[in-house]
């Protein structure tokens, strides 16, 4: 993939993706881990987390996030170095970003909560799920994965070739600056994440196989996830049986036709009409 194409991607995303100037929330910082972690509140009803993907802020998530919070009190996180939460001399690590949420959602007197991690923030989800199984009543993986190889080839291969300037010139750039505390941080901030979305990692087989909380799996089928990935998680989470004799597992998956990696989250209503059902299951 081409850097032009990510900086068409990095357009579509941010024109598509805007929350409305309107949009009504509580909004504030939770000290953890010696970081200032931003976090916005919209709605009421059952706590669901909303974890970003790479180099977005909460304005990211778009229209999906005011429809979640018709009947959910959506709990928006910005992760090290994002948006409003200023970096630290720390290196990333899907370990301690999901223990930051952990912390947070005990700063907030939240027991337990809906988790939805999209992309980056869909491994971060993964493994808050292994670390802090006590804090998640239903965990929804949005294009992501639990392993680094878990990603396409022609992905990991774009990754390689990307710089610190590749969104120079894009809205991510100007969302970024701002709410940024350090806007000359940019440079070095996306240079850090690009050296950690190159990085290998592999929360492990076992650890998925673990996982105890019901279990949503959306993606596109054409969104940088390797199918065979996705079907390898499915299995492990116990997905994959013949439901008529042994009875509906604990896991779903759902491939969105003609969807890629943006085009999927996008799509407002195509998501809520497999999100609502999961989040809100009938009695």
């Amino acid at each position: 993939m081409k850097p032009t194409v990510i900086k068409t991607l990095t357009l579509m995303f941010l024109i598509q993706f805007s929350l409305p100037a309107n949009a009504q929330h509580t909004s504030g910082y939770a000290l953890v881990n010696g970081l200032d972690m931003y976090y916005e509140i919209h709605g009421e009803g059952t706590p669901l987390v909303l974890i970003h993907g790479s180099f977005m802020t909460i304005d990211g998530w778009g229209d999906l996030l005011p429809e979640l919070a018709k009947k959910h009190r959506v709990i928006a996180f910005e992760m090290q170095g994002h948006g409003h939460t200023a970096d630290i001399d720390r290196p990333y690590s899907y370990t301690a970003m999901a223990d930051d949420i952990a912390k947070a959602l005990t700063y907030l007197k939240v027991e337990k909560a809906d988790i939805l991690g999209y992309s980056f923030g869909g491994s971060i989800a993964f493994e808050f799920a292994i670390k802090h199984p006590e804090l998640v009543n239903r965990l929804v993986i949005v294009s992501s994965v639990y392993k680094h190889e878990g990603w396409l080839p022609q992905v990991r291969d774009a990754l390689k070739g990307f710089n610190e300037t590749i969104f120079d010139g894009t809205p991510m750039k100007a969302a970024y600056e701002k709410v940024a505390p350090d806007k000359a941080h940019w440079h070095a901030f996306i240079k850090k994440m690009m050296q950690f979305d190159n990085q290998p990692f592999d929360l492990g087989a076992d650890n998925i196989k673990n996982i105890k909380a019901p279990t949503l799996l959306l993606m596109g089928d054409n969104d940088g996830v390797d199918l065979n990935h996705t079907i390898e998680t499915y299995r492990l989470l116990g997905g994959g049986i013949f439901a008529d004799m042994e009875g509906l597992p604990k896991v779903q998956l759902a491939i969105h036709p003609g969807k890629g990696h943006v085009a999927l989250v996008e799509d407002t209503q195509k998501m809520m009409e497999t999100l609502e059902p999961f989040l809100s299951p009938k009695k």
